[in-house]
């Protein structure tokens, strides 16, 4: 019972992240217009991705120490009381400080749940876990606009942030005692956390994106040279080495991760402007073009499961990666006039296929490379690479679009630009996958396919 109330908790965990996330972004410009905070526009969102850094690193390691138990107890309270500041926000400022408490709090219980997958679940049934978090996306993607936007219009959008505070409760209390019997390993490293490079490459983060966004040449080179000098040691501190050059094994997991969320998570940006600005469409028809997504995501997420000690993850994770290579070349011929619509929402659900065949295959290629008391770790770099590749491709995606509107380009030329960096990114990211490392050999107990390790309890694993 203990590991059903632990991936039920987990998939709630994930469903009231994802809700949040989706619904602040749908009522970000009302909040911005009552709290007269335009000029803070954007940090709404960066203050949660790099706070979210700085947790998931530190979380991480604190779980291979101390067991899972604690980081993710101070997770839910973070996440909560961030929910509350953001509800109850008089100013601007104060909101984006409830973003950044979100982000930590967020980091923290993502950056847990792996931990806690790979230590509750053996190697067969990891994969069912991570498609059933993939599918935790699934209601919140296809209602989370549409009902916060209903729920800021008639009700006021502090209502969306206060009515998610209890949830994370009720996660916790599904969660923790499961999270509490898994304890310390006895294998983890003695030392301190590492909170000092996971602060130094959050403000390196920070500098390199706020400097994609500087409109002086000579003020943005400073501010992105500035990131990369203080963010590129703290990246290779906390990661494996040889990740930078993609070294076959587990770094080429860690840095196929980051390819493959700058590739769609850039290009899933810039496709919503490309429909908006280019084809006219209004925000409801560019959700539904990109709806589609979602659910191939938890499809290819499922796919993946099925497939797992019949396909190689190597296999799997260079077919679901050559996918999303392929969905955002389709996805840019919405550029082109003449081009029916249609074919960016079909262009969308192929890289969402993909993006759920590669990306649970990858978290699965970290967990089973890790060394013994070392998932934390591991999964914590993964989790580095995965949010910086997202911040990196939106920033460089937007700088793109800013230089060209400033040399009155059409919009379709900058939009061009960012889709071919996408798909050159994207292709990085299929021969980066070909060094994954080979499948761990089947155990002695389990010649079948059947689950190495079982227990009393796993009949009751959803």
């Amino acid at each position: 019972m203990d590991r059903r109330r632990l991936s039920i908790g987990l998939m709630l965990d994930v469903a009231v992240i994802a809700f949040e996330a989706l619904a602040v972004a749908t009522i970000a410009p009302r909040v911005a217009h009552d709290l007269s905070g335009i000029d803070l526009y954007g940090w709404l969102f960066a203050a949660f991705m790099l706070a979210s850094l700085v947790s998931v690193v530190i979380a991480g390691h604190a779980a291979d120490r101390y067991g899972p138990a604690p980081p993710f107890a101070l997770g839910l309270v973070l996440f909560t009381a961030g929910l509350l500041v953001g509800g109850l926000a008089p100013t601007m400022p104060v909101l984006v400080l409830g973003r950044a408490v979100q982000g930590l709090g967020a980091g923290a219980l993502l950056s847990t749940a792996y931990v806690a997958i790979g230590r509750a679940f053996d190697e067969h049934e990891r994969p069912r876990q991570f498609a059933l978090l993939s599918t935790a996306w699934v209601v919140p993607g296809l209602v989370a606009p549409a009902l916060a936007g209903l729920i800021a219009q008639h009700l006021g959008w502090r209502v969306v942030f206060l009515g998610l505070a209890g949830l994370p409760l009720i996660a916790g209390w599904l969660c923790f005692p499961a999270m509490r019997r898994l304890g310390p390993s006895a294998d983890a490293s003695p030392g301190t956390l590492p909170v000092g490079a996971a602060l130094r490459l959050a403000a390196g983060a920070g500098l390199v994106v706020g400097g994609l966004g500087v409109d002086s040449p000579v003020v943005a080179i400073m501010l992105v040279a500035a990131g990369v000098a203080l963010g590129v040691p703290a990246f290779t501190r906390l990661t494996p080495s040889g990740t930078g050059r993609a070294r076959a094994g587990l770094p080429a997991a860690i840095a196929s991760r980051g390819l493959q969320t700058f590739a769609f998570f850039g290009a899933d940006a810039f496709l919503a402007l490309a429909l908006a600005r280019v084809r006219g469409l209004s925000p409801v028809e560019v959700g539904i073009v990109l709806t589609p997504a979602t659910l191939t995501w938890t499809a290819g997420s499922w796919l993946q499961a099925r497939r797992a000690g019949l396909t190689s993850r190597r296999s799997l994770a260079t077919v679901g990666l050559t996918l999303v290579a392929l969905g955002v070349a389709l996805g840019a011929t919405v550029l082109v006039p003449g081009v029916p619509v249609w074919v960016a929402g079909a262009a969308w659900g192929i890289a969402g296929l993909g993006m759920g065949i590669s990306y649970s295959t990858v978290s699965l290629v970290v967990l089973s490379e890790a060394e013994d008391g070392g998932q934390g770790v591991a999964t914590s770099a993964l989790q580095v690479s995965d949010v910086l590749g997202t911040a990196l491709g939106t920033g460089i995606g937007g700088a793109i679009v800013a230089v060209a509107a400033s040399a009155s380009w059409a919009p379709r030329d900058g939009l061009g630009l960012v889709f071919a960096l996408m798909v050159t990114v994207a292709c990085l990211a299929v021969l980066t996958a070909r060094r994954l490392p080979p499948d761990p050999p089947p155990t002695a107990d389990a010649p079948s396919g059947e689950p190495a390790l079982r227990s009393e309890h796993d009949d009751d694993v959803p």
